[in-house]
């Protein structure tokens, strides 16, 4: 059994001390780095720009896992690439030719992911499923930190996994959005393979020990 990975999301982070918060990751037991890029178009609010990646990337020592909640991600799959990003995730509902994108992803030697909106259904993905990487179940609405679980996210999990199995895909499953030490061995007994948790880490007092703790619940 491959052991579950934990992914902080960095957009609840403190930007003003981003520095000290990406070596509290590289520190830590966490695995990847999750980067959220949201565009003010595809969801109502705006992260951070290439810049802000640059300085992550020159000081994260772990996977780099970028979301892209934007319109037209095929603009920038070369330029997160020269960024350093590892894992390239691009949303169902945004791009019009996603086996092409996906190809041009993996072209730049990235893993290709695809991202689910909640009311967006597994079975999109049932032609194309061999072809990705890593699913991203958005288990909250995209483009704010914070939000409470969606609970349907459960059986989107054991319908995907399904899927994954009978198409005989080395796809990961990923769930972005309310996870917490309250919803973490759920979601892994349910077929997650990597559980990004924003708030719950850096809100939390000791977050290297909140880690530790998730990462031990689902490996457990």
């Amino acid at each position: 059994m491959s052991s579950k990975l934990i992914a902080p999301s960095l957009l609840a982070a403190d930007f003003g001390n981003l520095q000290r918060d990406i070596e509290m990751v590289n520190t830590s037991d966490a695995d990847w780095f999750h980067i959220d890029i949201m565009d003010g178009v595809f969801v109502p609010n705006i992260s951070y720009g290439m810049p802000v990646l640059e300085a992550i990337a020159k000081h994260a020592t772990k996977t780099l896992d970028i979301h892209l909640m934007i319109v037209d991600p095929d603009r920038y799959i070369k330029t997160f690439a020269q960024l350093g990003a590892n894992v390239l995730t691009v949303h169902y509902e945004a791009c019009n030719h996603l086996h092409r994108t996906l190809q041009a992803i993996k072209a730049e030697g990235m893993k290709a992911g695809v991202a689910l909106n909640p009311h967006t259904s597994i079975s999109v993905l049932e032609e194309i499923i061999t072809d990705i990487d890593v699913v991203l179940i958005m288990s909250v609405n995209p483009g704010f930190g914070g939000q409470s679980f969606i609970e349907n996210t459960y059986n989107k999990i054991t319908k995907l996994k399904q899927l994954i199995s009978d198409k005989g895909a080395n796809t990961l499953i990923e769930i972005d959005g309310g996870v917490s030490d309250k919803n973490a061995k759920q979601l892994v007994d349910s077929g997650a393979d990597v559980l990004v948790a924003g708030s719950f880490v850096f809100k939390s007092n000791n977050q290297k020990q909140t880690i530790s703790n998730i990462k031990d619940l689902i490996n457990n």
